[in-house]
């Protein structure tokens, strides 16, 4: 019975700061058209594949290549003659996948480092603080051009490189986050009454910091995606996947830009610009949040 009231208590405590939560989120109106746009999108990614297939346009036994925009085929054919529409769509599940993997990625190895760099301090933070160092400082195209040519061209490996390489700055935010909770009274009691670094680690800092993680993660997916998109365009994605990044490097590569292909380049870009912008709308909104400093006044 008291595992039933504790359970009931819980739920309704998470439905009234749910409502507190939507309360402060749809006041945003950039946080609102961001979640509109990554509903879109992510309603794309999951029915898209299932909806669509990659057909070729053909008239009189001739495959159409560079066609225009016609009825059936709205964003035309590439050189191939394959429906650009199609490849789009289809490519929008692999684009959201490489956002939201590497973001996990890159946001795991940041939190770690940073909670327990911050918690411990002295010989453990400064270790830590200069191997992040070197992530911060390093030019990062050439580092992920470099790991993205050894390790070799695949999906796996472009989630790999991009969360690798993108997590020192969530390390240096969740540190600083963490340098302020861990003076906190409860946890001095917690610490007093011999709870070990790692307890207080998990159960007393990281659901204080985690807002913070939360609303950087959405932030470094939109930095994901774009990095995806440039890595495929620079020739390094996966060629047997259909990303927007992929779509931007064969049409620059088959001659878009000289035959005025504008249905083969423009979507794609219009396509990464769109969802960069929707996660970094977001990304404020849910800033605006949790730190109630950041909150207009005429909220």
């Amino acid at each position: 019975m008291l595992s039933l009231a504790v359970n009931k208590d819980a739920l309704v405590l998470f439905k009234k700061n749910l409502a507190s939560f939507w309360e402060i989120y749809r006041r945003n109106t950039m946080g609102l058209i961001g979640l509109f746009f990554l509903i879109f999108f992510g309603l794309l990614a999951f029915l898209g594949p299932h909806l669509v297939s990659v057909t070729t346009l053909v008239v009189d036994g001739v495959t159409q290549t560079l066609h225009p925009p016609t009825p059936g085929y709205w964003l035309g054919t590439d050189n191939l003659g394959k429906d650009i529409l199609a490849g789009l769509i289809i490519g929008t599940r692999v684009s959201l996948l490489v956002g939201v993997a590497a973001a996990t990625i890159s946001m795991t190895i940041g939190t770690i480092i940073g909670i327990v760099s911050g918690y411990y301090g002295k010989t453990v933070d400064a270790l830590l603080m200069r191997f992040t160092d070197v992530f911060l400082v390093i030019p990062w195209l050439p580092l992920v051009l470099a790991m993205a040519a050894l390790l070799g061209p695949s999906l796996g490996n472009i989630v790999f490189v991009i969360g690798i390489t993108s997590w020192a700055g969530t390390a240096r935010i969740i540190r600083s986050q963490t340098l302020s909770v861990k003076e906190r009274p409860y946890v001095e009691r917690a610490r007093a009454i011999g709870a070990g670094g790692t307890h207080i680690m998990l159960r007393h800092i990281l659901p204080n910091v985690f807002p913070l993680i939360y609303a950087n993660t959405v932030l470094v997916a939109a930095i994901a995606i774009l990095s995806e998109t440039t890595l495929s365009f620079l020739g390094m994605g996966d060629p047997t996947r259909i990303s927007w990044g992929m779509m931007l490097h064969y049409a620059y590569e088959m001659g878009a830009v000289i035959n005025m292909a504008w249905w083969w380049l423009l979507p794609p870009g219009i396509f990464v610009v769109l969802v960069v912008l929707s996660f970094t709308f977001v990304g404020y909104a849910l800033d605006e949040v949790f730190n109630p400093k950041l909150r207009r006044r005429d909220l």
